[in-house]
């Protein structure tokens, strides 16, 4: 599951993967602003997603294994253990929501090159 994580955060534009926090927290990030991170040292993985406070509340209902973020903002953080219980589809497409998030609080023109970049991919 870390690989198809890996794949989908990295196919983004202008995705920076980094270890802030030590070996045991994966950080991808665009333009130095966190969008996932993964738990390395827990089994089952844990991904620490960002997301609209309107949707965290309904997909936490939704999914026993979406929870408020651990150690963020439980507000605009969810915590997705994956454990298989969270269809890939939905865990993909909350990290483009995630990064879509983050982008959106970018200066106007880079978040119109990353708009511009994600359409033409086809994201």
């Amino acid at each position: 599951m870390l690989d198809v994580i890996d794949v989908c955060c990295r196919r983004l534009p202008a995705v920076e993967v980094r270890f802030p926090f030590g070996p045991e927290t994966l950080v991808y990030a665009v333009e130095g602003r966190m969008f996932a991170l993964v738990g390395l040292d827990h089994i089952p993985t844990r991904l620490n997603l960002k997301c609209d406070p309107n949707r965290a509340i309904e997909l936490r209902e939704q999914y026993a294994a979406i929870t408020p973020g651990y150690h963020m903002n439980k507000r605009h953080w969810n915590t997705i253990l994956l454990d298989g219980s969270v269809p890939l589809h939905l865990v993909e497409e909350l990290i483009v929501h995630s990064y879509r998030l983050v982008v959106a609080r970018l200066p106007r023109m880079r978040r119109q090159w990353y708009e511009a970049e994600l359409a033409r991919r086809g994201i």
